[in-house]
């Protein structure tokens, strides 16, 4: 939100309370700083009458963390709150003459006594941010209340993150709605808000409140990241690195990390689409017409219409298209098969659970005790009250008996247009509940999955999410067109989340709305394919490859097959993911935050530390890419090529730029039609780029839960050598090849 017109005025109807002294800082048991700040100068007694005060207090809630409260009345804090970990760190409180500084780790926040207001943020890897002048404020608008901070921007300085945006990837320059919207790829709105940036100079902020947080990146203050949230208390962390990823290790360490994600999930996962017409006949056509084309695929998934229409969400298969549901899920199990279903929260008038959920009091009410209900989506729709345990387990039991029918992951579905004019059971602020709806939904769905499949075989395709939702995998980008544009959308979307703290996104191959032409569908399949999750899905028309032509069936086997071979490396990128928070697919700037060409690229990613990926978004094949410093390889063809700078080429439906990291290990597994293999027998260790003195360890994960580890080196001469370490799990097979 803007409060300014131009740099000296406020906008029309706009007040606001400033630091303008401090009239005392509070040392609180030795780790906790509070400073008490008039909104004027203070000459003399006098100026203490009628003068409104902040209250600015600094403390640690973790380890490299410092967080920040600014109030202007101390009002109680209604819930719903993010569940932040972390125990009390070692905290440091220095007094000088002329400041006072707390420090917990590596970053310290130090704050000027003599000064109206300087609070400056220094961490490992030097000066990070500052708050100065006017910047913490407290507002008064003809829309009501708010508090304000802004954080400087260093020149050359970038911002990322804030959730799966599809825009430009850098957000400086951008105004930014922390609120969850259900409007699909193409526009300012997104399904998942996170209230967080991460900055290049290795620092991320976080602002801790899961309700509406409007931001202005440069772009009301040029010099100034500016956060602003309603009412009369702002929270924010200060993270330290000193790198990107060091920070995305911190903030999910606060925020959770992702569970551990099935192998099987990994495999390529096909939709009946969303309006098509299937029932078993049609469903067993496309697995026979995967099967005779040698298309590899793990997961089976059934969208909406698996449910009779008007009747959403019920549970109850559609009897006229399905009419023995548990015979066909066996059969689809019998044949390899994961079973993937649609779900909502939403509970249509039609629907068997509505009349018990109103009867139980499980469905969210208005003010005036009735059911909430509107005509969107589904007639009569009315919403699953998650703030109530009761409704909750209600809700869970009926998705219980899907699972015991054969269903082994459940798509989470919608989640975001959460009213705002209802009254919750726990007595949750409506407005704050808007955007963590999502996060109790899909708990509430992966609980139920672990508990019934087992920790490490639960997974969701979930769409909405906020800060924390990450610990919930898998999310998907939403609703995209079928072009080249769209998929660059997606692209954005999934790197922008990847910098807020999630491990695993997947897409809609070929995109949803609309039918691909054969070009997009193909390019699409290779970026798909190298994602962290793959699926073929879209509304009105399916998504088989042989739709479109001969070459895409040749295309799509190709890549499942490359997909299915990385296996070892994505499983190790998986663990990352779970172990330490950072992201399977990755922009560029996390691993090169040093190299200055890296920061504005979002039209390719890094898979994993090693691999650079980036799609083509032409029919002709034609794609100018970013390569950082180095001699890098073609691991499609061999070619070398070298960095930093930018190249052209042009390839084939068959072929992308797939670059090895000099000095890259990549373990190709033994198996091509499946992920869930045993990934470390057989495995072929290929060291690319390698030069005298390099050398990586290599770990790859195994199905009883040990890990092989392998070492490759380059001795003074150059020759590179493998060996298994001592203690890893034997592996009867392996190989080393040098490229």
């Amino acid at each position: 939100m803007k409060f300014t017109d131009g740099y000296w005025q406020l906008r029309p109807g706009v007040t606001a309370l400033s630091p303008r002294s401090i009239a005392e800082i509070v040392v609180e048991e030795g780790r906790r700083l509070v400073a008490h700040t008039p909104t004027r100068v203070i000459e003399h007694r006098g100026d203490t009458l009628n003068c409104p005060q902040l209250t600015i207090s600094i403390d640690s809630p973790a380890d490299g963390v410092i967080g920040v409260t600014i109030e202007h009345w101390d009002q109680p804090e209604v819930g719903p709150r993010f569940a932040l970990a972390g125990a009390a760190p070692e905290v440091t409180v220095t007094e000088a003459e002329g400041s006072v500084s707390l420090t917990s780790g590596t970053l310290t926040a130090t704050l000027g006594r003599d000064v109206p207001w300087d609070l400056s943020f220094d961490g490992a890897s030097g000066h990070l941010t500052s708050s100065t002048g006017r910047a913490p404020s407290a507002l008064t608008t003809p829309d009501g209340s708010f508090v304000r901070e802004q954080l400087a921007i260093s020149p050359g300085e970038h911002l990322f993150g804030l959730g799966e945006r599809f825009g430009p990837l850098v957000k400086n320059g951008q105004s930014v709605e922390i609120w969850n919207a259900d409007g699909g790829t193409s526009s300012e709105q997104a399904y998942k808000n996170v209230p967080f940036y991460l900055s290049d100079r290795g620092y991320g902020v976080f602002v801790d409140t899961p309700d509406h947080v409007s931001y202005e990146l440069a772009s009301e203050f040029a010099s100034r990241a500016q956060f602003s949230v309603p009412g009369h208390r702002l929270r924010y962390l200060v993270i330290d690195g000193p790198t990107p990823a060091d920070v995305l290790r911190r903030y999910t360490a606060l925020t959770g990390r992702p569970a551990r994600v099935p192998a099987w999930s990994y495999g390529l996962w096909l939709s009946t689409s969303f309006t098509t017409d299937y029932d078993e006949d049609t469903v067993n056509s496309f697995i026979d017409g995967m099967a005779e084309r040698d298309l590899p695929m793990s997961v089976f998934h059934f969208d909406c219409f698996w449910m009779r229409a008007f009747h959403w969400t019920d549970l109850i298969w559609d009897p006229a298209t399905f009419p023995d549901p548990e015979g066909m899920l066996a059969r689809l199990h019998e044949r390899g098969l994961k079973v993937s279903a649609w779900i909502n929260p939403y509970i249509a008038r039609r629907s068997v659970l509505y009349a018990e959920g109103k009867d139980l009091g499980y469905l969210v009410k208005r003010p005036d005790g009735s059911v909430w209900q509107w005509d969107m989506w589904q007639a009569g729709m009315a919403l699953v009250d998650f703030t109530n345990p009761d409704a909750t387990a209600w809700f869970v039991e009926k998705l219980r008996g899907l699972l015991r029918q054969g269903v082994d992951a459940l798509k989470t579905d919608f989640g975001e247009r959460i009213p705002t004019d209802v009254v919750w059971h726990d007595g949750s602020d409506p407005q704050r509940m808007h955007n963590y709806y999502a996060h109790l939904y899909n708990k509430a769905v992966f609980d139920l999955l672990v508990e019934e499949r087992g920790e490490g075989d639960a997974v969701v395709f979930a769409r909405s999410a906020t800060a924390g939702g990450q610990q919930f995998p898998v999310h998907w980008g939403g609703d995209c067109e079928s072009t080249f544009s769209a998929m660059s959308e997606s692209l954005r979307g999934g790197l922008s989340l990847a910098a807020s703290g999630f491990g695993f996104w997947s897409h809609d191959i070929g995109g949803f709305e609309g039918t691909p032409d054969p070009g997009v569908f193909k390019r699409w399949l290779a970026f798909g394919l190298l994602s962290s999750h793959s699926r073929l899905h879209g509304s009105s028309s399916y998504r088989v490859p042989w739709a479109f032509d001969d070459e895409a069936v040749d295309v799509a086997r190709q890549f499942i097959r490359l997909k299915m071979r990385l296996m070892p490396y994505l499983g190790q990128l998986g663990e990352v993911a779970h172990l330490e928070g950072l992201p399977v697919m990755r922009p560029l700037f996390l691993e090169f935050p040093e190299d200055p060409g890296a920061a504005m690229v979002d039209l390719q990613y890094m898979l994993g530390d090693q691999l650079l990926v980036s799609p083509i978004f032409s029919d002709d094949g034609r794609v100018t890419y970013y390569v950082p410093a180095g001699r890098w390889t073609n691991v499609l063809d061999g070619g070398v090529v070298e960095g930093p700078g930018w190249r052209t080429e042009a390839h084939g439906f068959d072929s992308l730029p797939l670059l090895a990291r000099p000095g890259a290990v990549i373990p190709w597994g033994a198996v091509a039609d499946r992920p869930d293999y045993d990934w470390a027998e057989g495995v072929e260790l290929t060291a690319y780029g390698f030069e005298p003195g390099m050398s990586r360890v290599v770990e790859i994960p195994r199905p009883d839960g040990s890990v092989s580890r392998f070492e490759v080196a380059a001795d003074d001469d150059g020759q590179v050598s493998a060996r298994l370490l001592d203690g890893s799990a034997p592996v009867k097979a392996w190989t080393l090849t040098v490229r």
